[in-house]
């Protein structure tokens, strides 16, 4: 059976190594702070936050303390609080090791797009950009098809690109995948799927 988002959240955690400074995307990847454990993760928010927990229990909510996706989250002994311009100097200046992004469509170049779909209300493309330029690692955490069942995972983006040539993993409901200079490289598949499950669920190149 394909990966849950809860299932997708924990792969991702499993990327993340002792002493990182990660920053975690709106949607599926704000689950990963769930799945950290044990390890010394110092998960960042961009809106001013370095040090975020898991998910608060309900009734325990504080609503001042909320991540980039507006979503309560709960803090650490060791939590900082600092503003924007603060934040974003952490993200441009290369100090955050790895993002872990949702996204609407990944190129086999590793190219991303994840900030709009054109004729839809967009407010702002948030940090994403800044993210993927200034990040040393880029994780994609996606359903790999959309609700019409045509694949996310493309030859070419036709959305709007968040970045060219970025993503360096790609986990979706159906397995993990890396961007290589040939093409994508097949990683790991959700236990249950085969190989060729995901082939037919892939419009990109995978070698």
């Amino acid at each position: 059976m394909p990966w849950d988002r809860n299932q997708m959240a924990a792969r991702a955690a499993e990327e993340l190594e002792d002493g990182m400074y990660v920053n975690l995307g709106i949607g599926i990847p704000t689950l990963v702070a769930n799945y950290v454990g044990d390890k010394d993760i110092t998960l960042q928010s961009e809106n001013g936050m370095l040090g975020m927990g898991p998910f608060p229990f309900e009734g325990e909510e504080d609503p001042d303390l909320i991540n980039a996706g507006k979503q309560t989250i709960t803090e650490l002994a060791r939590t900082s609080y600092f503003d924007s311009a603060t934040s974003f100097g952490m993200i441009r200046g290369g100090k955050i090791a790895a993002a872990v992004l949702g996204a609407m469509e990944v190129s086999e170049q590793g190219d991303l797009a994840n900030w709009m779909i054109p004729g839809k209300l967009v407010k702002g493309m948030g940090g994403a950009m800044d993210l993927v330029a200034g990040v040393g690692r880029v994780i994609v955490v996606m359903d790999h098809t959309n609700k019409h069942g045509e694949s996310k995972v493309l030859k070419e983006c036709t959305l709007p690109l968040t970045g060219k040539g970025v993503v360096d993993r790609i986990i979706t409901n159906l397995g993990v995948l890396d961007v290589t200079p040939g093409g994508l490289r097949l990683v790991e598949c959700a236990k249950g799927v085969a190989r060729d499950d995901i082939l037919s669920a892939t419009e990109a190149k995978i070698i």
